[in-house]
């Protein structure tokens, strides 16, 4: 059994705070463009649509705007910090399984998939 030395802790705690702060500047981006993504077809829609601009008031459209912005920054954060997880998972893995290739005999595709 190995012993966890205090530099092997203090490393792997950076790593996780630079894949965290990587995670949070990826959904900070995507949140941002959401955000606009989201902000002009609904401030637009209120202005020229009947219905919209009789039904969704400024509450409304605020709410519609962050629930898009904060989805987008949970998911891209999120696929961020898997994505980072899995690459920093290959990094420490033992050579006979970081080729993750299917090596099979069979055929490739059934039948009614094939090209």
């Amino acid at each position: 059994m190995s012993t966890v030395t205090r530099a092997s802790l203090d490393q792997k705690l950076a790593l996780a705070k630079r894949c965290s702060r990587e995670a949070t500047l990826a959904g900070a981006k995507a949140a941002a463009v959401a955000t606009i993504a989201s902000a002009i077809p609904t401030l637009a829609s209120v202005r020229m649509l009947p219905w919209a601009k009789a039904n969704i008031n400024p509450t409304g459209q605020a709410l519609i705007i962050s629930t898009v912005a904060g989805m987008a920054y949970f998911i891209a954060a999120d696929k961020k910090i898997l994505s980072l997880a899995r690459r920093h998972s290959f990094e420490g893995a033992p050579e006979h399984l970081r080729n993750t290739s299917f090596q099979g005999t069979g055929r490739p595709h059934p039948a009614f998939f094939r090209p």
